[in-house]
């Protein structure tokens, strides 16, 4: 009886169909379906011209001229294609592949991009200005996206990268202003950050309070502290107090003149390249050192780190505390770069924005890198539309942001797995 019970049972379980997340299909199969009607049986019948390179370039390249129709029928069944892809993987209870949610994250772009130039009054787009935009608007995501990595990854919930960010924003620009001296500036911004990483630190880590809750109290703090100090300080003497010197570029010849790409990396301030760097040590530290495995080790299983020898409050706090620093140069990139002062609440909620990057790369540095492009690239295409003149409201395209990260973070992520101890506070029996 016994032997035929065990024999039984693994048929039994192999008949057992595995769990089943409808969300990220459901998701693509809803924008394909967006893409069909609008792109394709919508499509204005015009062309859009994207101009990759201006006549005094010198690399010059001929403007890029797609018909609305063409691009928007292959799109709508290239997304299709893609989403029936999903749907048949998910009714298998197949885990869909990494490669999906770029691949079909590119090609809606690309559909919605022409559609909207050729529905536009002016359908003519500098894509290179467009594409340099997006990474420079993108650059405060990605320091804030790599905060959020850093801490997460230690077992601590970053709802403070808002807070961080407005922060080094006020600080960068007050001190920038009074010694006129833009490093200045960067190590105020990161000093204010990490005052805010610390109070983080020491209410989460040694009196144990809830990550998300002291996150959230952190960030209204911060709006309340910087915007009484912008009202009675700033505004006072605004000449000595909120005009900060900026950031010049540093252009490298030739592959600076290189189309599209050249000016994204080869044409940066101190903190754009600053930024790439960031990218790639944080990455090389995380998956390639002792530090990283340690820092994971502490993130998924703090108890068995600590079993191990591993001071797992220390490295928790310390990663905190690193946080800020790289979140304090993304503040600076505010006030420093992108604005000449500060404004209240100028990070406008960038912050949850770089927080919803780094779900959306799931919790890698790389991963959160491109993520905080896409965001970027939706925050600038906002701008630039408004100009053009498209028939899309101004409301909407004031919301698109917004929009690519709630269907990024609840649909195209897919079933994506944190760090098992983030947010648990570890007390040592």
């Amino acid at each position: 009886m016994s032997a035929a019970t065990a024999t039984a049972s693994p048929s039994r379980s192999s008949t057992v169909p595995g769990i089943r997340n409808w969300g990220a299909a459901g998701t693509y199969a809803v924008l394909a379906l967006v893409a069909l009607v609008g792109f394709a049986l919508g499509s204005p019948a015009r062309s859009a011209r994207f101009r990759i390179s201006n006549d005094g370039d010198a690399l010059f390249v001929p403007d890029v001229v797609l018909g609305t129709t063409p691009v928007g029928w292959i799109a709508s069944l290239a997304l299709l294609g893609l989403a029936g892809y999903a749907v048949y993987l998910t009714a298998r209870a197949e885990r869909l592949p990494r490669w999906l949610a770029p691949v079909f994250a590119a090609v809606f772009v690309a559909g919605f991009l022409v559609w909207v130039i050729g529905s536009a009054e002016n359908p003519n787009v500098y894509f290179s200005g467009l594409i340099a935009g997006s990474f420079t608007l993108a650059i405060p995501l990605i320091f804030g996206s790599l905060s959020g990595v850093l801490c997460e990854r230690a077992g601590i919930v970053n709802i403070a990268i808002e807070g961080q960010l407005l922060s080094g924003a006020f600080c960068a620009a007050l001190v920038g202003s009074i010694t006129q001296n833009v490093y200045a500036g960067v190590l105020a911004a990161v000093a204010g950050s990490i005052a805010v990483s610390v109070v983080l630190a020491v209410f989460s880590i040694k009196y144990l309070v809830n990550q998300v809750i002291v996150g959230v109290v952190l960030n209204v703090l911060v709006v309340g502290l910087t915007s009484f100090l912008f009202s009675t300080v700033m505004q006072s003497d605004s000449a000595r107090f909120n005009s900060p010197p900026s950031f010049a570029p540093v252009r490298i010849p030739l592959l600076a003149d290189i189309p599209i790409f050249g000016p994204i990396f080869f044409d940066q301030t101190i903190l754009g390249y600053a930024m790439y760097a960031a990218v790639g040590v944080v990455w090389f530290g995380l998956f390639k050192t002792r530090w990283g495995l340690r820092v994971r080790a502490v993130g998924e299983h703090p108890k068995a780190a600590d079993t191990v020898g591993i001071r797992v409050n220390s490295i928790r706090f310390s990663n905190v505390v690193l946080a800020g620093v790289v979140a304090g140069i993304g503040g600076a990139f505010f006030t420093l770069v992108t604005s000449s002062s500060f404004n209240k609440e100028m990070t406008a909620g960038q912050g949850f924005i770089a927080l919803a990057a780094l779900i959306f790369g799931r919790w890698n540095p790389i991963g959160a890198f491109f993520a905080a492009l896409l965001f970027g690239f939706s925050l600038n295409l906002s701008f630039v539309l408004t100009i053009l003149g498209t028939p899309v409201p101004s409301q909407f395209m004031q919301m698109l942001p917004y929009l690519v990260t709630i269907f990024a973070v609840a649909g195209l992520a897919g079933k994506s797995r944190p760090p098992a101890a983030s947010g648990v506070p570890y007390v040592k029996e």
